[in-house]
């Protein structure tokens, strides 16, 4: 299966909207995309189905709005992590249940787009967490992180956990998920970031709601297809220091 895993440094760090952006791309150059972000908290009630707006913006961007129920089919109410949501509801999350879930999208895409939920540690279920979800999928992980005061600990902190497992990756992408603000921290994040090892693929500046669903050039400039080619990029031995 060729795809890529999109995760972040943090919930609320766009995720969501890069792997949206990343569809448009993939679809511009005439690919057939997939998404999938199977599991979704913080949903609301629409139309009589519990929705996430996450969900929405992947259909979208992927065209593919009569799939919702595919794009997540788990989906919680509740604004936590989410194996908290699910024993909220009363209900039980199974990491061989995701897998198949995300599996199932294999024979109807030429590359799939696996969105996580908040960061690589996140609780997905009971037992699991969202890098146990990305260990057993092996596919390329694209971290995003923003760039405002507090990236440098957070995203060298989820480069650590990949290098430790020993999962495949291909960088981090930074994105300006708030307007920036010009703070010494933002202005140099991505140089320090570099000077620390880590590989930057982009950094995606903020637009406005209304450019939201145009082709990015930070993005278009980048290969997707050839970087989700499965295994094909992998870790190192070593943690950067």
């Amino acid at each position: 299966m060729r795809g890529l895993f999109i995760t972040g440094t943090d919930t609320g760090v766009g995720k969501t909207v890069i792997a949206a952006a990343i569809a448009r791309c993939l679809r511009e150059r005439g690919y057939r995309v997939g998404v999938c972000k199977p599991v979704a908290t913080g949903a609301q009630w629409q139309n009589g189905l519990l929705l996430s707006s996450d969900t929405v913006l992947l259909a979208q961007a992927s065209g593919l709005a009569d799939r919702l129920h595919e794009i997540t089919p788990y989906v919680f109410a509740e604004p936590c992590a989410p194996s908290v949501a699910a024993r909220h509801a009363g209900r039980s999350l199974s990491l061989d249940d995701i897998l198949d879930a995300v599996r199932r999208w294999s024979s109807h895409c030429d590359i799939l787009l696996v969105e996580g939920i908040g960061g690589l540690l996140c609780p997905l279920t009971e037992q699991a967490s969202v890098a146990d979800l990305a260990h057993d999928l092996q596919l390329p992980i694209l971290v995003v992180a923003r760039t405002r005061l507090g990236t440098l600990n957070h995203t060298l902190l989820t480069t650590e956990a990949i290098l430790r497992r020993r999962l495949p990756w291909i960088g981090v992408l930074l994105n300006e998920a708030d307007p920036p603000t010009h703070t010494l921290a933002e202005l140099t994040v991505q140089q320090e970031l570099t000077r620390l090892g880590i590989p930057i693929l982009a950094l995606v500046r903020h637009r406005p709601a209304e450019q939201m669903q145009l082709i990015w050039p930070e993005l278009a400039a980048i290969d997707w297809y050839r970087l989700a080619n499965k295994g094909s990029i992998r870790c190192t031995n070593s943690v950067p220091k």
